[in-house]
């Protein structure tokens, strides 16, 4: 049996100590932290939990897949429920979209809100945006890439990819099919997820609009949290959890293969170490001899996001849903502001997450949990954000109020892009890399070095990219690395 020491505990860490304990392996999980999460971390305050990474739950198969591998399963470790409605838009002249959680039920609303023919046109996307994720999948998203040349290992998929306009613009994608510019936006917004604006993102991405808009947003019974708790459960039934422990080293032997980690607490050798950490942060702390990888000596970091997280005293708008999308009336030069010249969005659009709509035990009794997400300039950008960040909360406090969102604030938790670069993340972003085509695939930072055999990596700065779907993959291929190095 062979010692793999895992570093972090966030989701594609205990992916990838799932499907190490499925190959057999006598697995370590390593975390800074008292409680498992990373990225998705929860925080207790004065009564309110906020779950202070991801709120959107989509695909749970993918999930799954790496609980049964440790002999569970999603069902039974996270239990958890579609949302009805996923989203609520609200657009600048008033109208509202809910997507719903069926097709059926969505392009019911689309034909009040826009009429049959784009309910028609929403209807007939849902077979070619299924077809896309089909090829992406298997062929170019869970799959480990040795070289550029395995681009080509699926010719077919690929050309399925280039006759359905996959690498040309998402935007123009959407729009062949779409006219309403309300609906646009709903199914394009999910560009800034991959880092990118709609018009630049490639056509490959709309696999994330049809993840959550056609295939559900999901809520995990206790809230996002349950998700990496669930997970760690799990993995603590064979194999061990070390909590606040912090990795400061990479131990090697003489030939230069790893031997394991210096920690806080000692060393701990090991046969293989899969790590978690960004991966310009991993290379810095833990590996300052080498010279970084070609894919991050100029990295292009996606947007960040300036995160509220708000405990509030009073009733919610009586429209209110989990996850709720208020639109400006600007659109095209809110992205140019943001992507191009790093600059805040000059009509931005917005998400509240009510979390306590569905969980009514993450707020106090007559209060509620709200997080507030607008897009910002990662720190390669022109913001200021010591100054910026008081007028900053002062703006989403008079943006709560206008939308008739509860006032009365009993606790709160602000975090701005220097809070992201203070938990060691790259340009200040959560969002990693963005997924240019030159960041993106066999172009993305690779998840083994072959300077540093039986190190390798996982999470969202690898392959394949962002968003839980992806880290949750990225255990697995970086388990897959595992395998394929241990006799």
């Amino acid at each position: 049996m062979s010692r793999v020491i895992v570093i972090g505990a966030g989701l594609a860490g205990l992916s990838a100590a799932c499907h190490l304990i499925g190959q057999g392996h006598q697995v370590t999980v390593v975390e800074r932290e008292a409680v498992p999460g990373g990225r998705g971390l929860r925080r207790v305050q004065e009564g309110f939990s906020f779950d202070l990474g991801p709120t959107v739950m989509t695909m749970p198969e993918l999930l799954d897949e790496p609980l049964r591998a440790a002999g569970s399963s999603q069902a039974e470790a996270v239990p958890m429920r579609r949302l009805d409605p996923a989203y609520r838009g609200i657009f600048a002249d008033g109208s509202e979209l809910l997507v719903r959680d069926s097709t059926a039920a969505t392009a019911a609303e689309i034909e009040k809100l826009a009429g049959a023919a784009e309910a028609a046109s929403f209807v007939d996307l849902e077979a070619d945006l299924a077809r896309l994720y089909e090829l992406e999948l298997p062929h170019f998203i869970d799959t480990n890439y040795d070289s550029v040349l395995d681009l080509l290992a699926h010719p077919l998929a690929a050309a399925g990819l280039v006759r359905r306009g996959a690498f040309g613009p998402l935007q123009s994608m959407i729009n062949k099919r779409i006219s309403d510019p309300r609906l646009r936006r709903m199914l394009t917004f999910q560009a800034l997820y991959a880092g990118l604006s709609p018009a630049t993102a490639l056509g490959v991405y709309a696999v994330i609009t049809y993840m959550d808009t056609y295939r559900g947003v999901w809520l995990p019974e206790g809230g996002m949290g349950a998700i990496p708790a669930g997970m760690a459960e799990v993995v603590e039934r064979s194999a061990t959890i070390e909590y606040g422990r912090s990795v400061t080293a990479l131990l090697r032997r003489p030939d230069g293969v790893v031997a394991g980690v210096r920690t806080d607490g000692g060393p701990l050798s090991a046969d293989a170490v899969v790590c978690t950490l960004d991966a310009p942060h991993a290379y810095r702390t833990l590996l300052p001899e080498l010279r970084l990888p070609r894919s991050l000596r100029r990295p292009v970091y996606s947007p960040s996001a300036v995160l509220w997280h708000v405990g509030v005293r009073g009733e919610l708008p009586e429209r209110a849903a989990h996850h709720n999308i208020h639109f400006g009336e600007q659109w095209e030069g809110c992205f140019e502001a943001l992507v191009d010249r790093g600059e805040l969005m000059p009509d931005p659009a917005r998400l509240v997450t009510v979390s306590s709509l569905g969980e009514p035990g993450l707020a106090p009794e007559g209060c509620h949990t709200l997080y507030v997400l607008e897009p910002a300039p990662n720190l390669d950008g022109r913001v200021d954000w010591t100054a910026e960040r008081e007028p900053f909360r002062e703006r989403l406090a008079t943006f709560l109020d206008r939308e008739g969102y509860p006032t009365e604030i009993v606790t709160e938790h602000l975090v701005t892009p220097l809070d992201w670069a203070g938990l060691g993340m790259g340009g200040g972003t959560p969002f990693g890399l963005a997924h240019l085509f030159r960041q993106t695939g066999p172009f993305r930072p690779a998840n083994h070095d072959r300077r540093v055999p039986g190190l390798f990596f996982a999470g969202s700065s690898t392959v394949p990219g962002v968003g839980v779907p992806m880290v949750l993959i990225s255990g697995k291929l970086a388990a897959q690395r595992v395998e394929q190095w241990l006799p």
